[in-house]
């Protein structure tokens, strides 16, 4: 009986750390001189330090993105946005989702039954302590932007629960104006 509970407090020993960083957002060990480079969607490259990016992102921009956080639920500006329009990568402007493919989920945080452009999203195995999630980044701007579960409406099934703070939404009457008027047609 004695080993279980010494076998319990090396479990809760090995995970603290991990679970504290998590929980606090500091996933990610980064110094202020690393670099990410990042092709925008007008075909640049952009190289930003992490002070760079601190000074261009908010911090719960940055925290999201950067340090795999989450933003709260009903806090945040696009969770119930009814407007026709695109969401796109904050820092590359790669295409991500439409808001014709968006649906009210209940969860406090925008959702979509499947990405504008699949080839922009990149999904990976996120393991926690209450198991295995599907993390959803954009592929050109390496952003976190949240994840993807089985429990969503048809046609897909898919629930994309996505961060406001990862995404940047650009109104129907903008698209042309902004690079974007291929996407025109999805309001028509």
């Amino acid at each position: 009986m004695i080993w279980i509970g010494v076998l319990l407090i090396v479990l809760i020993l090995a995970i603290a750390p991990w679970t504290v960083n998590r929980l606090s957002g500091e996933s990610k060990d980064s110094s202020d001189s690393d670099t990410k480079t990042i092709e925008t969607y007008q075909g640049e490259t952009e190289t930003y330090t992490n002070s760079d990016l601190k000074s261009k992102l908010t911090p719960i921009q940055y925290k999201v993105t950067q340090e795999d956080g989450t933003e709260k639920a009903f806090e945040n500006p696009y969770w119930d946005l009814k407007e026709e329009g695109i969401y796109v990568d904050l820092l590359s402007g790669e295409p991500l989702f439409s808001s014709t493919d968006k649906y009210k989920s209940g969860t406090g945080w925008p959702s979509f039954t499947k990405p504008l452009e699949s080839e922009n999203i990149v999904t990976k195995d996120d393991p926690g302590i209450f198991g295995v999630r599907t993390e959803v980044r954009s592929k050109y701007g390496d952003a976190h932007l949240g994840h993807v579960f089985e429990d969503g409406p048809e046609p897909t099934g898919l629930r994309y629960c996505m961060n406001s703070a990862a995404m940047e939404f650009i109104p129907r009457d903008e698209l042309e104006s902004r690079g974007y008027g291929q996407y025109s047609d999805l309001f028509e």
